[in-house]
């Protein structure tokens, strides 16, 4: 049973700023051939567009996993969790972040979850994630604890 998911789609002002490439590509061709110059500003906003949406991660919250992209952290080592927003969230990504931390953190994303590792041999200390509802996350992943056999 999936208690939780979200997909990280970038921000409208991300396609509108990479729709700069436009009268880039135009600009460079125009002393060749405006046509081509069209033809591949087209292309590569269209290839900019298809790239970022394919690239967009998911986070699931099922009975056994946490899933953030193609990664899997299991609800059994998953300790304190703790979601941040503004300043706050800032901090985390920025001044108090560890190195060792495994980050999944989108910058058109603001609030974050932090999930402490519990596995003692894995060097990670915790994951750090991009989440436009971290409240709703944490608490996924306390209903799924619930079920989770062991824990």
């Amino acid at each position: 049973m999936t208690y939780y998911r979200e997909r990280l789609w970038p921000t409208a002002w991300l396609y509108i700023s990479t729709a700069l490439i436009i009268p880039a590509s135009i600009l460079v061709f125009l002393p060749i051939n405006i046509f081509v110059g069209y033809i591949t500003a087209a292309v590569l906003y269209i290839g900019i567009v298809l790239f970022l949406l394919w690239s967009a991660p998911t986070i699931s919250v099922d009975d056994k996993e946490l899933r953030a992209g193609s990664a899997r952290l299991p609800i059994a080592i998953i300790g304190e969790v703790t979601s941040y927003n503004g300043d706050e969230a800032t901090l985390e990504r920025g001044q108090r972040l560890d190195a060792r931390a495994w980050l999944m953190i989108r910058g058109w994303v603001s609030p974050v979850v932090k999930l402490e590792v519990l596995d003692e041999s894995d060097p990670t200390p915790y994951w750090l994630l991009s989440s436009r509802t971290p409240e709703l996350l944490a608490g996924a992943i306390a209903q799924s604890r619930l079920r989770t056999p062991g824990k």
